[in-house]
């Protein structure tokens, strides 16, 4: 029920720059920094949040030993996927793929 929520208030958020930025063809390949709601709208890949109630941005991908989140249907998440080449060594359990809370370390599949 929070989903739909959050949702709303975000899409509310963004209202006044939506008509702006499509007009200008900006809705996807965002920069760095830039608000969204899918990782799809942004360049980087990464659609990301501090918490629940913080509003999503793109960021960049996480590098080598850095904290990552295995690819996700959500879009947003609270650590950015690995980036190319790299894989999210997680945990994976059903509750942490519910709640987008499985994080792990972004490794080199061809390292020590």
């Amino acid at each position: 029920k929070a989903l739909p929520l959050r949702l709303l208030l975000a899409l509310l958020l963004l209202a006044p720059t939506l008509p702006a930025r499509h007009e200008r063809g900006l809705i996807f390949n965002l920069d760095t920094g830039e608000l969204c709601l899918q990782s799809a709208q942004c360049k980087s890949g990464c659609c990301h949040r501090h918490s629940g109630l913080s509003l999503a941005r793109c960021a960049p991908k996480a590098a080598e030993f850095q904290e990552c989140s295995p690819k996700s249907i959500y879009g947003v998440y609270y650590k950015c996927p690995c980036e190319s080449g790299l894989t999210c060594d997680a945990d994976k359990t059903i509750v942490g793929s519910v709640t987008n809370s499985d994080f792990g370390i972004c490794k080199d599949p061809r390292g020590l």
